[in-house]
């Protein structure tokens, strides 16, 4: 170990990232002592590394940052995430930001400020890639004094930001690929009902509990979409087509439009969601890419409804993985199973149900008979605690039909998941 270079060792204690860690390792001699002043790249602050700091009182915990932070030299990554600290005084955040800024690419940050610091302001124009904020707020975005050249990657958890400075924060990251909101309370002027995002380089975006009127998010690059327990009346994606993986999962939409160019989808995962089948069919239709379809806990909003099987076989021929988990109705499942055409991709194949009856059992022998080249079969259900005899006897008469009827497929991996 004495011969190792000191960058090497600063690369080492780097990894360790941990503030904690990284000072302890530097008092094994001198040389490790030079690398974690001059050397060190990376450093974390983080409650759940070290149980201490939830001892700490919040001066406390300032003068132990501060104290390391000064001790660096050339900080590229720096995280400061305290769940359980209220707030910071804004002079000292001030002071550890003025001190790495102009090295900094990385920047972690999850604690209020008194008064508030405009970190935007602070850590505009210089080489950041990186920055996930949370518990924040963000006013007066100016976007011809803070623009970020560099930055990549953005996340914005429980800010408080207005949409007009969102729209401007997003237009001052020429080189932004990723955004992700999370709670954010967004203010609107009386006048203003749409919040509009657009980016001409964003290619992932990740939305969660976010609630508006309408939002309209125009990004001709974006390849992943990612929406969960948001409120929405209308949304729109304005695109050109590269879009290739969509998400939603417990959302609530009026009006969902995510363009005409869709020829590049190769995964739809939608959950806990009521759908129009005919109009989300429509919407995805061309997708003749598409591998991975998932309709989980969907509810269909007219009750003749169901998933048609020959238009999925159709329209969707390099399909491989196939999820679905919706309430079966009498009358009207033998529709989604008519056709003859193949799932012939399909290797992975995944069915779920809210109420055990013989409808699950002809739906998931109607399915195996239409993928030939399944490989493995997962059946996912739901086991209330207290089950009278007959409920238990169902069960038990379901597993029996299950077993007897995959003796057809041997070849078949076959797995259950109960809850």
């Amino acid at each position: 170990m004495e011969h190792l270079p000191v960058e090497v060792i600063g690369n080492i204690l780097s990894r360790l990232s941990a503030a904690r860690d990284v000072v302890v390792a530097s008092t094994t001699c001198q040389k490790w002592r030079e690398a974690c002043c001059k050397h060190l790249h990376t450093l974390s602050f983080n409650s759940n590394d070290w149980p201490v700091y939830r001892d700490l009182t919040s001066s406390q915990l300032e003068i132990l940052i501060t104290q390391t932070i000064f001790q660096t030299s050339g900080l590229q990554g720096l995280s400061i995430l305290m769940d359980d600290v209220k707030e910071f005084l804004g002079s000292t955040v001030i002071a550890w930001l003025m001190y790495t800024r102009e090295t900094l690419q990385q920047l972690f940050y999850n604690v209020q400020t008194a008064p508030n610091v405009n970190i935007l302001e602070i850590c505009g124009r210089q080489k950041l890639e990186m920055l996930v904020l949370g518990h924040n707020s963000i006013t007066g975005f100016e976007p011809k004094f803070q623009r970020f050249p560099c930055l990549k990657s953005l996340s914005l958890s429980y800010v408080s930001i207005s949409a007009l400075d969102l729209s401007l924060l997003l237009s001052a990251c020429p080189k932004i690929e990723t955004l992700e909101l999370v709670s954010p309370e967004i203010a609107m002027s009386d006048a203003q009902v749409t919040v509009v995002l657009s980016s001409p380089t964003l290619k992932s975006i990740y939305a969660e509990r976010i609630s508006l009127e309408k939002f309209i998010l125009e990004a001709d690059s974006i390849q992943r979409l990612h929406m969960k327990a948001c409120a929405l009346e209308v949304f729109e994606l304005i695109g050109k087509g590269t879009l290739k993986h969509f998400k939603i999962d417990d959302v609530s939409v009026f009006h969902l439009d995510i363009g005409d160019t869709v020829e590049n989808l190769e995964i739809v995962d939608i959950s806990n969601f009521t759908i129009i089948w005919p109009k989300f069919y429509q919407m995805i239709s061309r997708s003749s890419k598409l591998r991975r379809l998932r309709l989980w806990d969907v509810i269909f909003y007219h009750e003749d409804e169901i998933v048609d099987l020959e238009t999925i076989a159709v329209c969707f021929p390099q399909l491989s993985h196939l999820s679905l988990s919706y309430d079966l109705r009498d009358g009207v499942l033998h529709y989604g199973l008519q056709g003859s055409s193949h799932l012939e991709n399909v290797t992975f194949l995944e069915l779920g149900w809210t109420l055990i009856n013989d409808l699950f059992i002809h739906w998931v022998e109607g399915l195996l008979k239409r993928c030939p080249s399944l490989k493995k079969l997962v059946i996912h259900g739901v086991v209330s605690e207290a089950k009278t005899h007959e409920e238990c006897q169902t069960l038990a008469n379901f597993t029996s039909s299950i077993v007897q009827f995959m003796r057809q497929y041997m070849y078949v991996e076959v797995q259950f998941e109960y809850e």
